[in-house]
């Protein structure tokens, strides 16, 4: 089973590319063994052939409303789910919708754990280098 850091956003919108601004930086350093690191864009659905028999899974992306602005923010699989509690099939469903449709459409092995690092507001560089830090400890921890 391999670990899998999945970072998340669109590139050409400027309040959504935090999870690509740390893709970017984890790119230039090694991983941990067993540990892929996934550029996912604006996948969306498309994320769940990645989650097939996978470790732990941490996503990276930016989020709203959870911290201070220019923060960062460590949520598990519970309150990912909790935070939406009526997921819905549409562009903006997000990770929470994701979680709720891949029991039904993944016959292998679920994660054996999954996290958000979510990036509150205006990108600062110190935000992702945080981010990327605890993405990091969250696979070397699990």
């Amino acid at each position: 089973m391999k670990n899998k850091i999945i970072c998340i956003g669109n590139r050409l919108i400027e309040n959504d590319r935090a999870g690509l601004l740390v893709y970017d930086l984890l790119a230039t350093v090694r991983m941990p063994p067993h540990t892929e690191l996934i550029e996912g864009g604006i996948s969306g659905l498309n994320l769940l052939c990645f989650l097939e028999h996978a470790g732990t899974v941490v996503f990276v992306d930016t989020v709203s409303g959870f911290t201070n602005p220019g923060g960062v923010v460590v949520l598990n699989k519970t309150q990912i789910k909790s935070a939406c509690p009526k997921p819905h099939y549409g562009h903006d469903a997000g990770i929470a919708y994701v979680l709720e449709v891949l029991p039904g459409v993944c016959d292998a092995p679920l994660p054996r754990e999954i996290f958000l690092v979510g990036l509150e507001g205006p990108t600062r560089k110190s935000a992702i280098e945080h981010a990327a830090r605890l993405s990091l400890s969250l696979i070397d921890k699990c």
